[in-house]
């Protein structure tokens, strides 16, 4: 189904936040857990989603030493979840040593091995601030497109990037490549702090094979409504 390729987040500070999120929208069956949530629980929300038979994303953007990122994705592994991101600016010996320890930890605890997928670019970030700010002198989709393949010659499953760059890698990187889109906006919400953004629809047309969607359904006056909505509008 095209709704299971919607990840919601639990972009929230507490468990009693996310559990109530998790009651509000009993359909969504795909969710990601990052930073803020993770810090304020632990992994006990990764618990309670399991319980109710949830997909997860782990989300913690993990970006340090080879040796510190691979225990790290050691530890993220037991949790049996399906997705862990790691930035790509890490650099290839971080990312070959991720994945490693995410396979050997999945064997070890007898569990379904997680997809690491590599972050490009945040989506928060433009042009001007690549080129100003971080002082990196490629275009954007050159940059996003290099980190991309970066992952994939490592051979991390996927990485997630914009909507805007997704048509290029989609195209560049191959089918079988997961590309998840954040910052996905339908063209009733606000944008936000994201800066290269899509529709729903045109992203999945574009060549994702997931989006997450977060304040447009989570912050809205009415959640549920939201969400049907943004699922109308790419099953339409």
């Amino acid at each position: 189904m095209l709704t299971d390729k919607i990840i919601v987040p639990l972009d929230v500070s507490s468990q009693e936040d996310a559990i109530a999120l998790l009651d509000l929208l009993p359909q969504v069956s795909f969710w990601k857990v990052g930073l803020e949530l993770f810090v304020s629980c632990g992994p006990a929300i990764l618990d309670i989603l399991k319980e109710r038979e949830k997909r997860i994303f782990l989300d913690l953007k993990f970006h340090d030493i080879p040796n510190t990122v691979a225990g790290a994705c050691r530890a993220a592994a037991q949790y049996g979840v399906d997705l862990i991101t790691i930035h790509a600016t890490a650099g290839k010996d971080a990312l070959k040593a991720a994945k490693e320890a995410v396979e050997e930890s999945a064997i070890a605890s007898a569990k379904p091995t997680p997809k690491l997928i590599a972050i490009t670019l945040l989506t928060s970030l433009n042009s001007r601030q690549l080129a100003f700010e971080l002082k990196i002198p490629l275009e954007l989709p050159e940059y996003a497109l290099s980190m991309a393949l970066l992952a994939q010659e490592t051979g991390l499953a996927g990485a997630v990037c914009s909507p805007q760059e997704v048509s290029q890698l989609r195209h560049s990187c191959g089918k079988d490549f997961l590309l998840v889109c954040p910052g996905v906006r339908p063209n009733w919400a606000q944008g936000g702090d994201q800066k290269r953004s899509l529709s729903p629809a045109a992203a999945l047309k574009a060549g994702a094979d997931y989006l997450v969607i977060g304040r447009p359904i989570t912050t809205a006056i009415d959640p549920v409504a939201a969400w049907t909505q943004i699922c109308q509008e790419i099953v339409n």
